[in-house]
């Protein structure tokens, strides 16, 4: 088989960054299959220290209301950035949050017998690329399914007033991600070819 006719390839090519929805809704089952697939990501040591919010109706408005009103308070390319983020929650039937939970690395301190500091951001980057991973599969159910996101990762920002909202304790990482039906398809960036990105070494 052409990796070309490769589904799970099709799918890592198609997927976009999509800012603005339709008003069509996501189903349940289709928020399901989502999040089913986020949980299949690797995750350090098996623990899958991750939480999934999903937000819809007045706590996606109280995000989108809280992202818009703080916007003025940062410097201007970051404002911008963050108001068009409430914009797309705001937009979206349906927006799905990841949060560490902090057990991984509770749990890790205390298992390595390592100095503390140390196991302490061991464990910390652990958790957050265990999180991302499960991002990104969310991303390419999405696209799978026929489905638009954007992860919007100027929410970092805020992200002790995000996770407030979620409702989740002060953390290392939090994306928000806000689902729904492409309002259009702006065709995605320019990617950059994979040879000025890689490395050989023998």
């Amino acid at each position: 088989m052409s990796p070309h006719d490769n589904e799970t390839l099709k799918t890592i090519r198609n997927r976009r960054s999509i800012r603005s929805f339709t008003t069509d809704p996501v189903t349940d089952e289709q928020i399901r299959v989502l999040l089913e697939a986020a949980n299949q990501a690797p995750s350090a040591h098996n623990q899958q220290s991750w939480r999934f919010i999903v937000l819809r109706n007045e706590k996606k408005q109280e995000l989108a209301d809280l992202v818009s009103s703080r916007a003025n308070e940062f410097p201007r390319p970051s404002s911008a950035l963050l108001r068009m983020a409430a914009r797309s929650i705001q937009s979206a039937p349906v927006v799905i949050a990841v949060a560490n939970t902090g057990e991984l690395i509770s749990h890790g301190t205390d298992l390595f017998k390592v100095d503390k500091e140390m196991a302490y951001d061991f464990f910390r980057t652990m958790e957050i690329q265990s999180s991302a991973a499960a991002v990104e599969n969310l991303l390419l159910a999405a696209t799978s399914l026929g489905l638009a996101t954007v992860w919007l990762g100027i929410l970092f920002l805020m992200k002790d007033e995000v996770l407030q909202v979620l409702g989740e304790p002060a953390g290392e990482f939090m994306a928000v991600i806000p689902v729904g039906y492409a309002q259009r398809d702006t065709g995605g960036p320019q990617k950059q070819p994979v040879e000025m990105r890689v490395k050989m070494l023998d």
